[in-house]
């Protein structure tokens, strides 16, 4: 088969495209017949600076992929053969809070990623697709999605009426405005480029706000609500945008934190101050993944997808990624 490889800190140039050998899964494993990819920044991030995460090269990169199950090793009952399924972020993560064991099974870091045309996974580091979704389509899931719901729905505890602020239009953002819309939530979010800002309204968004045109976005925030600020933030800049963060949510209220954007130091005191609920997400669990799911079947929720690129031009949708110039998510057929 052959698999894209992080094989030096090179960067993005320097991804390879090489024929690994496929072999039959192991007991527990399922092999997947990858038809779609989907990067995300932390994608990104690792292609270009592998030296950061210690990864052992080679290194296939990305952990969000779709695809249809080839073959099942022994013992495998959950799979058969023609089954549609999306790899798990973390691939030993089934339910309940997350642990180090957890974390040491994320897929293109600790483990090979997917992007390959095949890919043994762990029997239960795999969901069904649900039927109304394509392979491209359900490619995007994985990571972004899941962050967006366990910031807003699982960890967030997300109520009809309550105000959410979004920061940006990439993936994880784009979801969190499809998942608090189908909530019932009041939705405000920001970016550099008007003509984002008008697709966002265009799905649902209640407010928009250009933050080139209102540095101090929080004042700007604020006003919008009467003073009272946001009950939930989903906070993707990182410390460079957090500042605001802090001033734009409402006394007692939720941010997750999931973005490293951006650097810069960070002052707590705002938090301590306010009572704010400052959550750390890194993605989330498997049964998060299957409520998730159900969810975007029930509502008929698609995710979007800015660009789709060949296998033979990922290194292309990395360019695309790294330009950050995408609405949603970037896919690469498989």
């Amino acid at each position: 088969m052959k698999a894209w490889e992080i094989v030096s800190d090179g960067g993005i140039d320097a991804l390879a495209c090489n024929e690994r050998p496929t072999t039959a899964p192991g007991p527990g494993e399922v092999l997947v017949r990858m038809r779609a990819n989907s990067i995300n920044f932390r994608d990104l991030s690792t292609v270009l600076d592998p030296g950061a995460r210690n990864l052992p090269y080679p290194r296939i990169p990305n952990s969000d992929g779709a695809g249809e199950v080839a073959a099942t090793g022994p013992g495998v009952t959950r799979w058969k053969a023609g089954d549609r399924v999306a790899g798990c972020f973390f691939q030993d993560w089934p339910a309940g809070g997350i642990s180090a064991g957890a974390m040491a099974t994320a897929l293109g870091g600790a483990l090979d990623g997917v992007l390959a045309e095949q890919a043994a996974l762990r029997e239960g580091g795999l969901v069904a697709i649900p039927d109304h979704l394509s392979f491209e389509e359900a490619a995007c899931l994985p990571c972004a999605g899941l962050t967006a719901w366990n910031c807003l729905i699982a960890g967030g505890g997300l109520r009809a009426g309550e105000t959410v602020l979004l920061l940006g239009t990439g993936g994880v953002s784009i979801f969190a405005l499809q998942f608090a819309i189908a909530a019932g939530a009041r939705v405000i979010i920001t970016s550099s480029s008007d003509e984002k800002l008008e697709r966002a309204r265009a799905m649902g968004a209640h407010e928009t706000i250009n933050y080139i045109d209102h540095p101090g976005w929080a004042t700007r925030f604020l006003e919008l609500t009467g003073g009272r600020g946001a009950d939930h933030v989903l906070e993707v800049g990182g410390p460079g945008t957090m500042e605001q963060s802090i001033e734009a949510v409402r006394v007692g209220g939720h941010i997750a934190y999931v973005g490293v954007l951006t650097g810069g130091a960070i002052n707590p005191v705002g938090i301590m101050r306010k009572s704010i609920r400052l959550q750390g997400v890194y993605v989330g669990s498997r049964a998060m993944f299957e409520d998730m799911n159900r969810a975007l079947a029930l509502h008929d929720l698609h995710p979007v997808i800015d660009r789709t690129f060949s296998f033979a031009d990922a290194r292309d949708a990395f360019h695309h990624m790294k330009a950050a110039g995408h609405f949603g998510k970037i896919v690469i057929t498989v």
